[in-house]
């Protein structure tokens, strides 16, 4: 059925984080820190990959997309959750919901696939470093392109599923953003084809990027040995730590998030995780990156002296 034939629902009331008033200053003080520093983070390192010529390599350009996926996503949900841990009227329309559903849905899967294509360009940097210094850059746009692409395919899949669902009880979602768990709560509707759905995508999302994040690494590891001195071999896996900081970061928290067993599912619980992972992760990005790769440390250090000379 059609929203208009079983749901007279306009919009939805988020119950928020909480409803302690001696913790919202706290929370918002907090939270408005961590999507500061996120905003001017992700930001910065885009603005700066731009500016340096040295930069533009794969590697970088790679690099600023994935700031560039956390500062969407995070943008999606921060600012709005930030105005209502003070607003009595904490609602959101009905295509809000599904609008900010989609962005965040959109940049988050693209951030999944995205770790991979990185993983794979890091493997090519290593094992050919001659060839890779030529790479075209129509190769990284076309590979860019597929990663939005395939996420964008897949947030429309769980929006036009999510949202021609019942909504004929409550509108209140116990959650700070419209996500796809709490509103499966809030539905009449059957969701066990949403459920399944949400499963086998995300499923094959996880199972296909942390593959080949394992797989290039693999190979990654075959190529160093081959490397005879030892200083070689170190610097080579350097170039790797940051990317591997930044997986198992956000790969951890996306199987913990959806994998976890449903008799340990708790909508407070989710709360905290989402919160990790829309606000935390996109902040310690560009911090991960601008402090262990030397490449962004010497961009740096030219962008302030030029700043001061």
């Amino acid at each position: 059925m059609v929203r208009e034939n079983c749901s007279s629902l306009n919009g939805f009331i988020f119950l928020g984080i909480s409803n302690n008033p001696g913790m919202k200053v706290i929370l918002f003080t907090m939270f408005l820190v961590v999507y500061l520093i996120n905003l001017l983070g992700n930001l910065g390192m885009i603005i700066l990959i731009r500016m340096d010529f040295q930069l533009h390599t794969p590697v970088y350009f790679f690099l600023s997309h994935l700031s560039l996926c956390d500062l969407c996503y995070s943008s999606a949900i921060g600012p709005k959750m930030l105005v209502d841990l003070f607003a009595k009227n904490k609602s959101i329309s009905f295509y809000g919901c599904a609008l900010q559903f989609f962005v965040s849905c959109t940049f988050a899967d693209s951030e999944c696939v995205l770790l991979a294509v990185m993983a794979f360009d890091r493997y090519k940097a290593i094992s050919n470093p001659l060839l890779y210094t030529v790479m075209s850059s129509r190769v990284c746009s076309l590979l860019t392109a597929g990663v939005y692409l395939g996420g964008m395919a897949d947030a429309l899949i769980h929006k036009t599923l999510t949202f021609r669902l019942c909504f004929c009880g409550s509108n209140e979602i116990n959650h700070f953003f419209c996500d796809l768990p709490p509103l499966f709560l809030l539905s009449c509707s059957d969701t066990q084809v949403n459920q399944l759905v949400l499963f086998t995508i995300f499923g094959f999302i996880e199972l296909s990027t942390i593959s080949g994040v394992l797989i290039s690494y693999c190979y990654i590891i075959l190529s160093v040995l081959k490397i005879h001195s030892a200083e070689g071999r170190v610097k080579a896996f350097s170039t790797c730590t940051s990317h591997l900081t930044a997986v198992a970061i956000f790969q951890g928290t996306m199987l913990f998030m959806y994998f976890r067993p449903s008799s340990s599912y708790s909508l407070d619980q989710d709360k905290m995780t989402s919160l990790f992972y829309t606000l935390v992760i996109p902040m310690l990005n560009p911090l991960i990156y601008s402090l262990r790769i030397k490449d962004v440390k010497e961009a740096l250090e030219k962008l302030k002296n030029k700043r001061w000379f």
